[in-house]
């Protein structure tokens, strides 16, 4: 049962156990519902062995006001909380394959863009580039920075109050800030569009740092961000449908259909889902 108790308190054990230093000096004021720690799978990992949990799992649904609670005192304890669709797979089954967080750090998003834009240009036939349009097969990089409209933190609460309706158990991630819990907690659902999920937190973490977004919601093969500084203009909205487009190409081959229609979808919206196949 979750605690009334607001006195920060040093985390217990099992959560500390997320953490590489063992989360000295972490704190966490009103405890958690009932729940525990994930390890993942080693089958499912090709028998890598690692060290400690990959994250803390809810056993009931989180509230709203929980998650925005836990995301408050993330400054403190270290933990981002995430959302989580499907709980029991692959999250209670530790179908995951987590990657430290340091990894992020060797991923340049204007690269891992043009990447993979090239590779698709190189195996799409002619009538498919067209989706592309205006740009083609030429990759445009990453889209400028947009104004906040908002609070961060303040939109990403509004957002998971919104999900946490459809009834989720919550994620628990030590990690620095709220895109690493990507690679760290080992999700898999770009795993056929791209084999690592490490360049994926890099990306969202410059969203974060250019449009305000947070990472709120996890799925099997689904990701849920708030956004506090959506793009305001149709020419601002399309270079960043580009670069959504390179994210995860199927939100718009099997949804929009093409570039414009997507930067359509996306401008003045506070919210950004995805989806791969």
């Amino acid at each position: 049962m979750e605690m009334d108790d607001s006195e920060p308190r040093p985390l217990p054990p099992e959560l500390r156990s997320l953490f590489a230093d063992g989360g000295r000096g972490r704190t966490l004021a009103g405890g958690l519902p009932e729940g525990a720690v994930v390890w993942p799978d080693p089958t499912y990992v090709q028998y890598r062995t690692y060290q400690r949990p990959a994250f803390w799992l809810s056993e009931a649904p989180a509230s709203g006001a929980l998650w925005s609670r836990l995301r408050a005192e993330h400054p403190r304890s270290g933990l981002w909380p995430v959302l989580l669709e499907e709980s029991v797979q692959p999250w209670s089954a530790g179908q995951v394959a987590p990657e430290a967080a340091a990894e992020i750090d060797n991923y340049h998003v204007g690269a891992f863009m043009a990447e993979v834009w090239a590779d698709w240009i190189d195996r799409a036939a002619e009538e498919q580039v067209t989706m592309l349009d205006p740009f083609g097969g030429y990759c445009p990089g990453p889209a400028d920075p947009a104004p906040l409209r908002g609070d961060p933190d303040e939109v990403a609460d509004w957002y998971a109050g919104t999900l946490a309706a459809q009834g989720m158990p919550v994620g628990l991630a030590a990690v620095d800030r709220g895109a690493d819990a990507l690679a760290v907690m080992g999700w898999q659902g770009a795993l056929h569009h791209n084999e690592w999920n490490v360049p994926l937190s890099a990306v969202v973490r410059s969203w974060e740092d250019r449009f305000g977004a947070r990472l709120v919601c996890m799925g099997f093969n689904t990701l849920e961000l708030s956004v506090a500084g959506p793009p305001a203009t149709a020419e601002h909205a399309l270079h960043l449908a580009a670069e959504h487009w390179a994210f995860c190409p199927d939100a718009i081959i099997q949804g929009a259909g093409c570039l414009e229609d997507y930067a359509d979808q996306i401008r003045d919206r506070h919210t950004w889902s995805f989806w791969w196949d």
